[in-house]
C-alpha cells in the first residue's frame, strides 16, 4: 500500500477508534455525570448537532486551507474534547464537550473524504470503500479497547486520556502523507453551479441519506429487536450489532474490485435490494437465527452505499486541474448527518406506538430506495455530461 493510501486509510481509523473509544463508554459517563436516561439523551444529542453544523461549512474551509490542514487541526480538536468528554462533571460540561468533538469529527470527515477522493484520482482506480472499511475497523477497535478499559476499572477519563494521546501520536507520524496541502485552482472546469442547484448531488444526498438512516437504526436499534421481540439475552442481542459491523467492514475491503468489476450505479442498487432484503427478513420472520442473517446481510448491502456516494460527489465536482470536489462533498455529507440525526428518534417512535418489527420494516423501504437514488442520480450525471459537451 503506497504511504497516502496507509496514511489516508489511518486517518478513517483514527476517525472509527474515537467514535469507538467515547461511544462505548456511555454508561459510565452517564453515571459519572449523574444523569438520568431522558437527560443524558440530551447531552448526547450535542454530538449529532455539532456534527451537522460543522460539515454544512466544512467544503468552503477546506477549499481554502486544503484538506492536510483541516484533518491535522480537527483530529487534534478531536483528541482534546476526548478529555474533556472523559473528565466532565456535570450535564452542560459533557454536552459542550460532546458539541465540540460533534464538531471536529464533522470536520474531519469531509476532509479525509477530500482527502481519500485525491488518492483515488491519482491511483486512477476507486478506493473510497477500502477507506471506510479503516474507520469501521477503527471503531471495533476502539469498542474493543473500551471494553477491556471498563473491565479493568479505568474511569472514562483514563481511558479517553489514552485514546486521545495514541490517536495524536499516530497522527503525527502519517500527517505528511495525507493528500491536500492547500489547493491552488485554475478555474478550467470549475462547475458552473452551486451544489444545491446540481440535481446529481441532491440524489446522491438521497442515497447517503438513507444509507445513514437505515445504518444508525441497525446500529441502535438491532439488539433491542433481537431482545424484546426475538427474546435472545441482552449479551446475545448484542451480537447483532456486531455481526452487522463486521460483515459492513469486510464487506467493504472488496468494494474496489466490485465497483471496478460492476460500476457504482450497480453495486449501489445491488446493495440497496441485499440491505432490505435483509432488513425485511429480520423484521417479520420470528426467528432469532434470521434476525442475525438479516442485520448481517444488510451490513452488506449498506457496506458501499455512504462511501460511494462520497465518491461520485468528489467526482461530481473534479475541475480540469484534477482538484475540487470539496463543497460537493461537505453538502452530501451535510445532508446525510440529518439522517444520522433524525433516523433513530424516528425508528424509536414508530417503534413506541407499534413495535421493533413494524420499525424496522420502516427501515427496510428507506434502504430500498437507495436504488432508485442511485439510478437517478447516474442519469442526471449522463444528462450534465452530455450539456457540457453541447456547450464546449
Amino acid at each position: 500500500m503506497q504511504r497516502d493510501r496507509l496514511a489516508v486509510f489511518t486517518v478513517f481509523a483514527l476517525n472509527g477508534l474515537a467514535l469507538g473509544s467515547w461511544a462505548s463508554r456511555t454508561p459510565a459517563l452517564a453515571a459519572q455525570v449523574h444523569a438520568a436516561p431522558g437527560v443524558f439523551g440530551l447531552a448526547l444529542l450535542g454530538a449529532s448537532v455539532g456534527m451537522l453544523a460543522a460539515a454544512s461549512v466544512s467544503g468552503r474551509i477546506i477549499e481554502r486551507l486544503g484538506a492536510r490542514a483541516v484533518v491535522a487541526g480537527s483530529t487534534a480538536l478531536a483528541a482534546a474534547s476526548l478529555v474533556l468528554v472523559g473528565f466532565a462533571p456535570d450535564v452542560p460540561l459533557l454536552a459542550g464537550a460532546l458539541l465540540v468533538i460533534g464538531a471536529s469529527v464533522g470536520l474531519l470527515d469531509v476532509a479525509m473524504n477530500v482527502a481519500a477522493v485525491a488518492v483515488e484520482r491519482r491511483a486512477g482506480k476507486p478506493l473510497m470503500p477500502v477507506f471506510h472499511a479503516g474507520f469501521s475497523f477503527g471503531a471495533l477497535a476502539g469498542s474493543l479497547a473500551a471494553g477491556l478499559a471498563a473491565a479493568h476499572g479505568w474511569s472514562p477519563g483514563r481511558h479517553l486520556t489514552v485514546a486521545a494521546v495514541v490517536a495524536v501520536a499516530v497522527l503525527l507520524l502519517v500527517i505528511r502523507a495525507v493528500p491536500g496541502s492547500r489547493p491552488e485552482h485554475s478555474e478550467e472546469g470549475t462547475p458552473s453551479r452551486a451544489p444545491i442547484r446540481r440535481p446529481v448531488l441532491w440524489l446522491l444526498a438521497a442515497v447517503a441519506l438513507c444509507s445513514a438512516i437505515a445504518e444508525g437504526a441497525s446500529s441502535d436499534w438491532s439488539a433491542l429487536l433481537m431482545s424484546v421481540e426475538r427474546g435472545v439475552g441482552q449479551g446475545a442481542a448484542a451480537l447483532a450489532f456486531a455481526g452487522f459491523q463486521l460483515v459492513m467492514a469486510l464487506t467493504r475491503l472488496a468494494g474496489t474490485y466490485a465497483q471496478r468489476r460492476f460500476g457504482p450505479a450497480r453495486c449501489l442498487a445491488a446493495g440497496s435490494v441485499l440491505a432490505a432484503v435483509g432488513l425485511l427478513a429480520a423484521a417479520t420472520i420470528p426467528v432469532a437465527a434470521v434476525g442475525y442473517a438479516g442485520f448481517a446481510l444488510a451490513g452488506a448491502g449498506l457496506a458501499a452505499s455512504f462511501p460511494m456516494a462520497l465518491s461520485l460527489a468528489g467526482d461530481a465536482g473534479k475541475r480540469g486541474d484534477g482538484t475540487g470536489g470539496e463543497r460537493e462533498i461537505g453538502f452530501v455529507t451535510a445532508i446525510a448527518y440529518t439522517g444520522f440525526l433524525a433516523g433513530p428518534p424516528i425508528v424509536g417512535g414508530i417503534a413506541q406506538v407499534t413495535d421493533y418489527g413494524m420499525a424496522f420494516g420502516f427501515v427496510a423501504v428507506v434502504a430500498a430506495l437507495i436504488l432508485p437514488a442511485a439510478l437517478g442520480a447516474r442519469r442526471a450525471r449522463d444528462r450534465e455530461e452530455a450539456a457540457l459537451t453541447v456547450e464546449s
